[in-house]
């Protein structure tokens, strides 16, 4: 009941309101109010467009830190021509072969740690691009399966390729860089990774291969380090070490 009145009183006013609810055509509208005008307000001013903030890689860090038992599980044991306490982790940043920043890992000797950051500084200054910075541990301290995933890695306790005696490595004064494009190879030209074979033609310039007297060369050789490259026969292109061996 209530709906009905209500019904009947709209239907009232629209007949009384000619101009509402669609009334009589003919009537002529009343013409719209003019347009009001706004003034902007003196104290109201518009902000300048905001700068781009300057794009590009980040500067290069690194961070040297002790090594505990954990961090080197599969590399380092008891008997090893250095102990844990002489040991350094040093985490820092590395160009990548897709032009990008990385952070990397690498355990080498404390005598040395300031002297490697100082190299991988200057090779991330100069775009010198690496595959991978990880420690061999994550390859289960397997050098064979660091080489096969291209990985840049330093301090591991073994012997040297195809001797009794203990690498440099296990001291933690060498270094194995993009360890694919600059391979080991032996006397007769023998390389052990087959997708590592093409770099055994050292006229290649492809991405992270190292030269003689090149900018990689020159980086190690500023803090004292000799190249596996000049060797003359094996030639360990990626290897660079305190003592040249």
């Amino acid at each position: 009941m209530e709906r009905v009145s209500l019904g009947i009183l709209a239907t009232g006013l629209c007949v009384t309101l000619v101009s509402g609810c669609g009334g009589d055509k003919s009537a002529k509208a009343s013409p719209p109010p003019p347009a009001a005008v706004v003034t902007p307000s003196a104290s109201v001013s518009a902000s300048p467009p905001a700068r781009p903030s300057p794009t590009g890689p980040r500067p290069f860090a690194a961070k040297i830190s002790k090594v505990t038992r954990a961090t080197v599980k599969h590399s380092w044991r008891p008997g090893c021509p250095v102990g844990l306490g002489g040991l350094r982790l040093i985490t820092m940043t590395y160009w990548g072969m897709d032009k990008k920043t990385h952070e990397g890992a690498m355990v080498v000797n404390a005598d040395s740690a300031g002297k490697i950051v100082k190299v991988f500084r200057t090779l991330y200054g100069q775009r010198y691009p690496i595959r991978r910075m990880e420690l061999v541990d994550k390859y289960g301290g397997s050098d064979f399966k660091s080489i096969e995933a291209d990985n840049t890695s330093a301090f591991n306790c073994r012997n040297a390729t195809g001797a009794s005696s203990w690498s440099q490595h296990a001291y933690g004064h060498a270094v194995d860089l993009n360890t694919c494009e600059n391979p080991y190879v032996h006397p007769n030209g023998h390389i052990e990774h087959p997708r590592c074979v093409k770099y055994g033609n050292r006229k290649r310039h492809d991405p992270g291969l190292v030269h003689a007297g090149d900018k990689v060369v020159k980086a190690f050789r500023s803090i004292g380090w000799g190249w596996g490259g000049t060797w003359g026969g094996p030639w360990d292109y990626q290897h660079f070490s305190a003592t040249g061996h």
